[in-house]
């Protein structure tokens, strides 16, 4: 029996094989047959020639050279100059905005734009379905990670004092039902922290161009559970002394871990507090909590030898030693990693606010003073 001739595809599959394979539209010099003398082409030309009625963006050349260098067509750019001049400016919001609008659609283009391989090819495999907190983390995290361009900046405090406070008063919190740690602790440093630097405590608008700066503080505590990380948030805790936060985020955890929390419970935080010191490390990166703009990362404390002037000398680094010249005494240091949305925080108010943090630490008066 003959083969049956294959149906002739679709215009729209024509359509989606053109796309992929831009190179066969064009036909080659053999089907074209021989070409006129007239045709016959020239030398190539350098530059193509603008477009008739074609006017130059009113921009100097240093401004010109930043659109080049960031990918933007400088003839797109809205100038807000005299006479629609473009400033450097104009070009680096033009750039943010592409950044916010595309940030979502990016990351889901790239999933679907990258098949994985065949991996039962070197062994066997399995496969199981995401859970719905993990496919959840999955999206929030892809789009907080393309939507907002990070820095992260590393610091150390050393709470050589801060832990003989939490030890010392350690039972008394545990009686009340809480739970004094130092993530507990951290959140009302966190929370007077916000107050001094308000840009930390915000939210970006691409939309509207404008920053959201909220009066309310809200401390988000990252947990870690058998299912994925939850984010229970701590409500008004500028408003709350450390007791009260102790028994907040122990609570909080346990309904985590006990799968009793509400989605409610973790909406509305400000910033985000995400503690690894329990499990080990150095410093990381952590990921922003979109809509917030930033998020601080706590690893293990270390102990280590640290520089302490003498009495009357003053230092950064915890009290005076009581040497008379000062001395290298083991001092407990706590590693913190400082991740923002760098669109609403510039690099020295981030390093001034994480100084700020550090200095809290070291001296806890700063919270009855501040707090």
């Amino acid at each position: 029996m003959p083969a049956r001739p294959a149906p002739e595809p679709s215009k729209g599959a024509r359509a989606e094989a053109a796309e992929a394979s831009p190179k066969s539209q064009i036909p080659s010099p053999k089907s074209q047959g021989p070409t006129p003398k007239s045709q016959s082409p020239g030398p190539r030309a350098e530059s193509p020639k603008p477009k008739t009625g074609h006017v130059a963006a009113p921009a100097a050349p240093g401004v010109r050279r930043l659109a080049r260098e960031v990918g933007v067509d400088i003839d797109e750019v809205q100038g807000t100059g005299p006479q629609g001049r473009i400033a450097e400016g104009d070009v680096k919001e033009h750039a943010r905005r592409i950044l916010s609008s595309v940030g979502t659609s990016r990351g889901t283009s790239e999933r679907a734009a990258s098949p994985l391989p065949d991996f039962e090819r070197w062994g066997e495999v399995e496969r199981q379905p995401m859970s719905n907190i993990r496919r959840t983390t999955a999206e929030r995290l892809s789009h907080a990670w393309n939507a907002i361009p990070h820095v992260t900046q590393f610091d150390k405090a050393d709470i050589t004092a801060m832990e003989a406070l939490r030890k010392k008063y350690r039972e008394q919190v545990e009686k009340a039902g809480g739970n004094l740690t130092v993530t507990a602790m951290l959140v009302k440093v966190i929370a007077t922290a916000v107050k001094q630097f308000p840009q930390f405590n915000a939210s970006l608008d691409p939309q509207a161009n404008d920053i959201i700066y909220k009066k309310y503080v809200n401390v988000g505590v990252a947990v870690d559970t058998d299912r994925g990380l939850l984010v229970p948030v701590v409500r008004n805790a500028d408003q709350k002394n450390i007791t009260d936060i102790a028994i907040e985020v122990h609570q909080a955890a346990e309904k985590a871990r006990s799968r009793k929390l509400t989605l409610e419970e973790m909406s509305g935080g400000g910033i985000t507090i995400s503690n690894l010191g329990g499990i080990g490390g150095t410093y990381f990166t952590p990921i922003v909590n979109w809509p917030e703009v930033a998020i601080l990362g706590v690893s293990r404390g270390i102990i280590e030898p640290v520089w302490v002037p003498a009495v009357g000398q003053g230092g950064p680094v915890g009290p005076p030693s009581s040497a008379p010249a000062g001395a290298f005494e083991a001092r407990q240091l706590l590693p913190l990693s400082l991740s923002y949305d760098h669109r609403a925080i510039d690099g020295a108010d981030a390093m001034r606010f994480l100084r700020w943090v550090v200095e809290a630490i070291e001296q806890p008066f700063l919270l009855s003073l501040l707090g």
